[in-house]
Order: C-alpha cells, then sequence, then structure tokens
C-alpha cells in the first residue's frame, strides 16, 4: 500500500500540467529558500558577513568612503532581506501545513480501514468459536466409543 505518493509531497502540483506549466513554482522556491534561512550554517555565514561589513566600513567609513557608522545601508540591506524572507518562509509553512493536513487525513483513512478489518477478523474469531463448540472433540469420540462397547458388551 503506497501512503505517500507526489499529491502529498508536491500539494499546489495541478495533475495533467506538464513541469513547465507548474502553477507553484514560487512555492517550491520559497521553501528551498527556507530550508538554507533555518539553517546555523546560514547564521553563521551571516554574522562574520556582517563582521567584515562593519569592520571594512568602519576602517573605510574614516576616510568617508562607504557606509558610515550607523551603516545605512547595511541596514536596508537586512530591511530588503527581511521583506522577502518573511512571506517566503510563511509560504513554505503554509505549504508544510497542506502537506501535514494531507498526511493527516491519508492517516486517518489509514486508521479507519485498518479498525475496519480488525473489527470483521474479530467477528470472524468469534464466529468460528461458536461453530468449535459444536465439534466433537478427541474427548467425545472416545466417550462416545466407550459407551458403545459398554452398550455391546450388555447386550452380548
Amino acid at each position: 500500500m503506497k501512503v505517500r505518493d507526489n499529491t502529498l509531497t508536491r500539494p499546489g502540483k495541478v495533475s495533467g500540467s506538464s513541469p513547465s506549466q507548474d502553477k507553484d513554482v514560487v512555492g517550491m522556491w520559497s521553501e528551498r529558500i527556507a530550508r538554507v534561512l533555518g539553517t546555523g550554517k546560514y547564521l553563521a555565514i551571516q554574522t562574520l558577513v556582517v563582521i567584515a561589513w562593519i569592520t571594512v566600513n568602519a576602517v573605510a567609513g574614516a576616510n568617508g568612503l562607504w557606509d558610515e557608522y550607523p551603516f545605512i545601508l547595511l541596514n536596508l540591506l537586512f530591511s530588503i532581506q527581511a521583506a522577502y524572507a518573511a512571506p517566503l518562509i510563511l509560504l513554505a509553512q503554509t505549504r508544510q501545513e497542506v502537506r501535514d493536513r494531507a498526511l493527516a487525513e491519508r492517516d486517518r483513512e489509514v486508521n479507519d480501514r485498518i479498525l475496519s478489518d480488525s473489527s470483521f477478523l474479530t467477528r470472524e474469531l468469534a464466529a468460528i468459536r461458536l461453530k468449535l463448540e459444536d465439534i466433537a472433540t478427541t474427548a467425545d469420540v472416545e466417550n462416545v466409543i466407550k459407551d458403545l462397547k459398554d452398550l455391546t458388551d450388555e447386550g452380548n
């Protein structure tokens, strides 16, 4: 039984459309970006870039050549990054919620099927037990044979 399929891993994919017509390219792109933005490696690299930026600009800013002390350009770059990163991360989270809901629904269907199957098997086992009560056991057959021998011995 295949529980996970492409409809769960790619919720925005329109069936029957070619890959070039995929209407959820931005969503997949946002998930890739969100995976990168959420790593420690990204944070470490960003921290090193900020330290380098401040160091270079503190030295060059003293000569009035570049981004001076309040680092307006650095602040602008962070604002642009935040303006794009936040919606992309939210879009990736929304897509993940859609996948989670689809998986949960599929799990509920599988659980219902398993419950139905186990109920059926329980009823079948109960029916078999009832039928087994009507079947003669070896001890029952031996008792009947013994009784028959006793009856034939008395008749002779």
